[in-house]
């Protein structure tokens, strides 16, 4: 009389045979294979899981089979199959992928499955099989930044060198703008969160201005220091500096992590920061703006404070971020 082999199923096997057997984008073929091993684990007849899910009793023994003898390995993936290999298939996806990878339809940029099928004389189907087989997605595009800057290392060994190892006797400050702050009023009402149903806000607004906002990390203590300018200008900028001038002791020196805006690099202001004597300006790389700490700042107080305000005034929106920075002083953290 045959025995259905014995289930032993570890503790990692398990957590992967529950994620299948749960997963909504698993293959159905695989959540039932998932099922089944995870019931003849708790000792189970082939019979009883056969009922229990609906399914043949053969089909229950094969999947048992396959587990015990191979693991993991024996369920995720169908055994091969006899028969032909399609070569015409196999033709078409040659120049498929290469259609994909090096050319683009005629009067084309994006190369979609659609018009890559009509241009190959093929099916979509056959597109997205092949696209999905090797790893393509031809509509989809990402964008990434590149500095042409000649001293990027140099630079770069500067700002994270003042971040992770400051010199002695000094402050590291992280100083930028963040411009076109607009103080928007919503036309109706935003609605509030309820149950089943998400916050919402209305798609247009009604503009009452704007104000540029110089703020300033200290990237040590996470102190911020912000200022509203009334226009985003050089001589404001070097008047803002006070802020973090004063409060400082005499004996520290102040660097300065700025980006090559031409309100930082102004004859004036140059001169203004050689009164000071004490202030190092350190810029950062073009198009790396994520190396200003600050930036992170901007993107938080955007997002708690200014994205979902209701504004009626410039002054009112001005209120509000002094009011947001304040509040975050009285418990300062630095950005890690």
């Amino acid at each position: 009389m045959r025995v259905a082999p014995k289930i032993i199923v570890n503790d990692e096997d398990r957590q992967t045979l529950d994620r299948w057997a749960r997963g909504r984008s698993t293959p159905a073929r695989l959540v039932l294979q998932a099922r089944i091993v995870l019931l003849a684990a708790e000792g189970q007849e082939n019979k009883d899981i056969a009922e229990d899910l609906g399914t043949d009793r053969l089909l229950v023994g094969r999947w048992r089979k396959r587990f015990a003898e191979k693991g993991l390995a024996g369920i995720e993936k169908d055994a091969p199959r006899g028969g032909r290999k399609p070569k015409a298939r196999a033709a078409i996806a040659a120049t498929i992928i290469e259609w994909t990878t090096r050319k683009k339809p005629p009067n084309a940029t994006p190369c979609s499955t659609r018009t890559l099928a009509a241009a190959r004389a093929t099916r979509r189907t056959r597109v997205l099989r092949d696209g999905r087989d090797n790893g393509l997605m031809p509509p989809l595009c990402r964008t990434f930044p590149v500095s042409n800057d000649p001293r990027f290392i140099e630079i770069v060994l500067d700002v994270v060198g003042l971040y992770l190892k400051p010199p002695e006797h000094a402050v590291v400050l992280c100083v930028d703008e963040k411009t076109q702050i607009q103080a928007l009023d919503r036309t109706p009402p935003t609605l509030p969160l309820k149950k089943g149903r998400c916050g919402t806000i209305t798609h247009d607004a009604v503009r009452n201005g704007t104000t540029p906002l110089l703020a300033t990390l200290n990237v040590a203590e996470g102190q911020r220091i912000g200022t509203c300018m009334d226009r985003h200008r050089h001589p404001p900028w070097i008047t803002c500096l006070k802020p973090i001038d004063e409060p400082t002791p005499a004996e520290l020196h102040l660097h300065l992590m700025v980006d090559h805006d031409a309100t930082h690099q102004h004859p004036w202001v140059q001169r203004g920061l050689k009164r000071h004597g004490r202030c190092h300006r350190h810029f950062i790389p073009t198009s790396r703006s994520s190396l200003n700490r600050v930036q992170r700042w901007f993107r938080e107080i955007t997002e708690k404070r200014i994205r979902r305000g209701v504004f009626r005034s410039v002054p009112e929106l001005i209120k509000a971020i002094m009011a947001y920075i304040a509040g975050h002083n009285e418990n300062p953290r630095g950005f890690v």
